[in-house]
């Protein structure tokens, strides 16, 4: 009879964690699309919010760089007067534990004039931070062939 009681107790813990978890995923993949449409419309400071302050990046080509770094070259290529630069995210998992979570997707760049575009695949790993927002911590970024 124990068994049965522990059994039916983990079934209802279950039904209160998975949609958390899956709320959880859906506001992951808001924040990215709405990091997108920032990002597209010139919005930096937007733009860096989805990233923490303890953020480590690293991006092939461009190596390894924190908040500060990533948030300048982020702003510069926004004020960029010859150029618009457009990204769209493909996300193509997410994988919450904790207040930990770990996105695997690829992002598309168009760059204007010319529509020239290129796709990165890349790595994210967020985190739930005291404020209760999901930022990254940490991503790897690099061009597809």
């Amino acid at each position: 009879m124990k068994c049965h009681a522990l059994a039916g107790g983990l079934c209802l813990l279950a039904s209160f964690v998975a949609p958390a978890l899956a709320d959880d995923a859906a506001e992951i993949r808001m924040r990215l699309h709405n990091w997108a449409e920032d990002f597209s419309a010139g919005r930096a400071d937007a733009a860096c919010g989805l990233f923490s302050k303890d953020l480590v990046s690293d991006i092939q080509g461009q190596g390894e760089a924190g908040y500060e770094t990533r948030c300048k070259l982020i702003s510069k290529v926004m004020h960029d007067p010859a150029r618009k630069f457009r990204y769209a995210a493909d996300v193509k998992e997410v994988i919450v534990e904790g207040d930990l979570a770990v996105v695997r997707l690829q992002w598309t760049l168009t760059i204007s004039p010319g529509d020239e575009t290129s796709t990165e695949s890349g790595l994210d790993v967020f985190r739930k931070e005291a404020d209760g927002v999901w930022r990254i911590v940490r991503f790897m970024a690099f061009e597809n062939p």
